[in-house]
């Protein structure tokens, strides 16, 4: 193993400082990339079945699907 215990990896050499929130800022945007479309298709279908359920003469509006 390259470091010698856990506190030699965390600060790599001086380095840590910016080695460790560069990889926390792309996991968020790899998260971020992968939850939004996720959520927006959600929203989507919800409200195309709450359309199509005022359409067939269902429930009147969004809240009461919600």
């Amino acid at each position: 193993m390259y470091f010698e215990n856990l506190a030699a990896a965390l600060t790599m050499d001086g380095h840590g400082l910016f080695v460790w929130p560069a990889y926390f800022i792309a996991v968020l945007v790899i998260v971020t990339i992968l939850i939004r479309p996720w959520r927006r298709q959600r929203k989507f279908l919800r409200l195309k079945s709450a359309e199509l359920k005022r359409q067939q003469g269902g429930p009147s509006s969004i809240e009461e699907v919600i």
